[in-house]
C-alpha cells in the first residue's frame, strides 16, 4: 500500500476550495443587494446633511 496518495470516490462534490469561493460569491451578492438597496437613503441623508451646512454649521443644528 503506497501512502500519500489519495483514492478517488465516486461520488461527485465540491472541494473545500470550491465551496469558500461559492460561499463568497453568496456573502458578496448579498453585501452588494443591501449597498444597491440602502443607497438612495443614504444619498438623502447626505443630501439633507450638506442643507444644513455640514461641518461648517458648527453648532447650529442639533
Amino acid at each position: 500500500m503506497k501512502f500519500g496518495r489519495r483514492r478517488r470516490t465516486a461520488r461527485a462534490g465540491m472541494s473545500g476550495r470550491q465551496l469558500l469561493v461559492a460561499q463568497a460569491a453568496l456573502a458578496g451578492g448579498l453585501v452588494a443587494a443591501l449597498f444597491v438597496r440602502e443607497l438612495p437613503g443614504v444619498l438623502r441623508e447626505l443630501r439633507i446633511y450638506r442643507m444644513t451646512g455640514g461641518l461648517r454649521a458648527g453648532r447650529r443644528y442639533p
